[in-house]
């Protein structure tokens, strides 16, 4: 079975940041089975943040791809690469308020065949961050969600970085918020969460940010489903290289609106073959 492309590599396992905040001795043995399932094509790498390396490496029983994620800026790079040794990282993603010296850091410490993404923060100076990370070999990171309202930027916001990056030729993943495929506004906190395939199909808007907050203030399933059944190869590969990944605290709910929209299919059961 075959996980189609546009989802491929798309879920970054964040199993232990909130709000799942999955015990480590529960998040590294579930991850090993994402990566041995039949959707394993759809799983990215495995997060971990600086200060649980060590037990990193005493819980996991066979090699992990492990993405190191960085919110404390650029002098956090070299102790948590030191920290890491003995672990397969494919990726480091980095925040400091101080983009031009991220992008320093990187340049000179990250080790090469391993990718990185600059955590980008919401509000004015956005667009010169975005000029900064612009013709680097580093993506930009947009946080669409959080634990408050506030945290959810804006379908107009959002569309705006969309558009930004697309401009600037320069790929992005997101993080926080996308637990569900399609727009929507969650019954128990009455936050208003993005869906991912909105992000997906908002991708395809390029430089246009009206056309990219209307993709993205969409709620009907339906329509986004057939939206992306019909793109072509060429519009799939334009679309997974502007938006490469997001970080989610379960790969399973993603993959299971996926299947609920018919736009993923788990193989049938041996004895129905």
């Amino acid at each position: 079975m075959t996980v189609p492309a546009l989802y491929r590599g798309l879920f970054d396992d964040a199993a232990l940041f909130p709000p799942g905040e999955l015990p480590l001795p529960e998040a590294v043995p579930a991850h090993e089975a994402h990566r041995a399932a039949w959707y394993a094509e759809a799983v990215g790498p495995f997060l971990c943040g600086a200060g649980r390396l060590a037990d990193l490496r005493a819980t996991a029983t066979a090699p992990l791809r492990v993405a190191l994620v960085l919110p404390g800026g650029s002098g956090q790079l070299a102790p948590a690469l030191a920290d890491a040794a003995g672990l397969t990282v494919v990726g480091v993603e980095l925040a400091d308020p101080d983009v031009p010296a991220a992008v320093v850091a990187l340049d000179e410490q990250l080790p090469s065949g391993v990718a990185a993404a600059v955590e980008l923060a919401r509000g004015d100076g956005l667009e010169a961050a975005l000029d900064v990370l612009a013709g680097t070999p580093y993506r930009a990171k947009f946080r669409t969600g959080g634990l408050a309202a506030g945290a959810f930027p804006t379908e107009a916001e959002l569309a705006a970085f969309l558009a930004g990056c697309a401009a600037r030729a320069l790929p992005y993943k997101c993080t926080a918020g996308l637990h569900h495929a399609v727009r929507h506004t969650d019954p128990a906190t009455g936050f208003e969460h993005h869906g991912f395939l909105n992000v997906l199909l908002a991708a395809q808007a390029g430089e246009d940010a009206a056309a990219a907050a209307e993709v993205l203030a969409e709620r009907s399933g339906e329509l986004l489903a057939k939206a992306a059944l019909d793109l072509t190869d060429d519009q799939i590969a334009v679309v997974r290289g502007r938006f490469t990944a997001f970080g989610t605290c379960s790969v399973a709910e993603p993959l299971d609106d996926l299947a609920a929209l018919g736009l993923l299919a788990p193989p049938a059961p041996l004895e129905d073959r």
